[in-house]
């Protein structure tokens, strides 16, 4: 089942906004739907047809009886150019809104065919009709990188019924419920494996071209595709909770957020519009009653050359269309902006803070040393350390299991008890152990040699006699030093990690990737704390982005001017909270990120200081008479092509 996403550029003035509802609606597609070029070119060439022949035998046409023969060919050639922009000068003018750029046009070549100039008032629209239909094209090729997110949705699930196959919507399958997932099928639903091992194609949702393997027990998202063996999962999630469905509204909400840039064109045209209008009428009226020898036939054109020039489609056409070719270019990039405003905001971010855990490291945690005291051996040590933490759910527990990798007959521990902040105590073999920190071997008065060590360490005590330790280490992600030295590189004056981790870890991450500084064993509380005063030292015209991943980190990611998420792992209320979603869990992809805006924003400014300084030179030249209907032509639909084929620069 698919769904329609309407992602039209944003940040048009309300007439603009207006115009493009019914120019969609004229020419059979929306920019939500499919855009199909073969049915926007054949009216063009039925234009042509006609237009062609007018321009070549203009002279003969024009001396036939009353002109019949040039308004043959010139009239129907208008009308089925220009009608969707009457139309909408007409309804517009009903709901109030006088001053668009469909009344300029409109005005101006109606203006033209009263003064008898057909060819000029055909040109103006035929022209601006180009211009559109190349605008549809560039917002087409924008959408389409987005789009390979929206065709990852699924369109089934083979739900298990008393041994039986049925096929069903994604709606409708229940968190519980097996489902089986054959070779070349997309995943339906978020879920745990409980049947098979397979490689999985991740790349819609993050980006990753190399299939990732997975096995009995892991996890697997709605939206991969199953690349080799048959899968069982047990459904976790519903559909409308599953990740892909979160980032399909995710897409789809991209456009409701304006940048400040957009907002300014939309007031911009909001007054210069008028202004215009009552300009053109000025030099239409005022010459002829104060200038000797002025006709009013020769500035009425002159008026209605201004009209025609001075139209802002430019503007309200390309900024937007630029904006949106950035969301685009970053979601082909793995980089889902949730508006425009968020790349604006980059602009200005000067301080960059990252969580640590699954952020900058991969979370994943190991066990790379052990290290056996008082007679006990590593074999040993492990084996005891494994079934003490066999009832902990802590990521650490977790990896000594992993380590030992055997199965723990749970009558081996007995009396098991948890020591808040400190560790776990319990009988294993009727011997009584204890695993936890230094501070519990202080607590419980065990002589032990060594209180200074380096990173995550369990000390295991049996009987009150010091066993020895294991150390845990979180392995730092492949790019993490990349993507603190790409920020340094770009000008980005500050670098902080916040971590609930020990000092002692957090200042050899730092040391590590060339952190400027560092706060450590924060709660979730404390690292909003942090972040607001990173925020008040950021400066006035600062900004302060938060990288994170886990569901402590979704206060902090709210708090700050731009928030990220780590989108392929990360917890769904970081990614729901997140104005920016990294779907390859990348550090180096928010300098990436950064990049995007700051060649967005150079280019939304390209095409405004190009568009404004053409207008002025061309209604100078308008207003002194040198220029004419056909420059007037150039003006406001070549500076409109111009500026939309530089504003598909984003997508690159």
């Amino acid at each position: 089942m698919k769904q329609k996403v309407h992602l039209e550029s944003s940040g048009c003035s309300n007439c603009e906004h207006d115009h493009h509802e019914n120019h969609n609606h004229d020419h059979d597609h929306d920019h939500g739907g499919e855009f199909n070029l073969k049915n926007e070119v054949l009216p063009l060439v039925v234009i042509l047809s006609l237009y062609a022949p007018g321009v070549i035998f203009e002279n003969q046409l024009h001396n036939t009886f009353y002109s019949i023969g040039e308004y043959l060919l010139f009239i129907p050639a208008y009308l089925l150019s220009g009608w969707s922009v009457l139309k909408t000068a007409g309804r517009n003018i009903l709901k109030g809104k006088v001053f668009d750029e469909t009344f300029l046009m409109a005005v101006a070549t109606l203006g033209a065919i009263a003064i008898h100039k057909l060819p000029e008032a055909v040109g103006v629209m035929l022209f601006y009709k180009i211009g559109e239909l190349f605008q549809d094209i560039a917002v087409s090729r924008s959408r389409n990188s987005i789009k390979a997110l929206l065709e990852v949705r699924p369109d089934y699930a083979n739900i298990q019924i008393e041994g039986e196959l049925k096929k069903v919507s994604p709606e409708t399958v229940k968190i519980g419920d097996i489902i089986v997932v054959k070779p070349g099928e997309k995943i339906p639903l978020d879920g745990e494996i409980i049947d098979g091992n397979s490689q999985v194609d991740t790349s819609a949702l993050t980006g990753e071209s190399v299939p990732r393997t997975v096995r009995l027990g892991e996890t697997v998202l709605a939206g991969m595709i199953n690349k080799m063996g048959v899968l069982s999962i047990k459904v976790t999630k519903l559909f409308d909770e599953s990740s892909i469905a979160k980032i399909l509204d995710l897409v789809q909400n991209a456009k409701s957020k304006k940048a400040e840039t957009e907002k300014f064109i939309t007031k911009f045209a909001r007054y210069y519009t008028p202004i215009v209008v009552f300009t053109s009428l000025a030099v239409a009226l005022l010459p002829p009653l104060f200038i000797s020898g002025a006709t009013s036939s020769e500035w009425v054109y002159r008026a209605l050359i201004l009209l025609v020039i001075s139209c802002p489609c430019g503007l309200v056409i390309s900024i937007p269309l630029g904006y949106f070719g950035g969301v685009g270019g970053a979601a082909k990039r793995g980089i889902l902006v949730k508006g425009s405003t968020f790349l604006d905001s980059l602009n200005a971010v000067n301080t960059v803070i990252f969580d640590k855990t699954g952020t900058l490291t991969k979370g994943v945690f190991q066990v790379v040393k052990i290290v056996a005291q008082n007679g006990f051996n590593e074999q040993e040590l492990l084996q005891l350390a494994a079934k003490v933490e066999s009832h902990s759910n802590h990521p650490i527990a977790q990896s000594i299991r992993n380590a030992y990798g055997e199965k723990i007959d749970a009558l081996d521990v007995r009396d098991y008890e948890e020591i808040a902040g400190y560790g776990i105590r319990a009988k294993v073999e009727n011997r009584v152990v204890i695993a936890g920190s230094d501070r519990l071997l202080h607590r419980e008065k065990i002589t032990h040699d060594n209180c200074q060590l380096e990173g995550t360490v369990i000390h295991l005590a049996v009987d009150n006699i010091y066993a020895g330790y294991i150390v845990i280490a979180d392995e730092l992600k492949e790019d993490a030093r990349h993507a603190i030295q790409a920020l340094k590189r770009m000008g980005v004056e500050k670098t902080v990690m916040l971590t609930g981790d020990n000092q002692a870890i957090a200042s050899q991450i730092a040391q590590q990737l060339g952190i400027d500084t560092y706060e450590a064993e924060l709660l979730p509380e404390e690292k909003v704390n942090a972040i607001e005063k990173l925020l008040s030292s950021a400066g006035k015209h600062g900004k302060v982005t938060f990288i994170g991943d886990g569901i402590n980190d979704a206060p902090v990611i709210a708090r700050a001017d731009v928030g990220m998420a780590m989108g392929g792992l990360g917890s769904d209320a970081a990614i729901e909270t997140a104005d920016i979603v990294i779907m390859t869990d990348a550090p180096s992809k928010v300098a990436e990120a950064i990049q995007i805006a700051r060649k967005t924003r150079k280019i939304v400014w390209q095409n405004i200081g190009f568009a404004l300084a053409i207008k002025a030179v061309f209604i100078g030249l308008g207003i002194f008479g040198i220029a004419t209907m056909w420059e007037a032509v150039f003006a406001d639909v070549g500076v409109a092509m111009l500026a939309i084929f530089n504003a598909t620069r984003a997508m690159k």
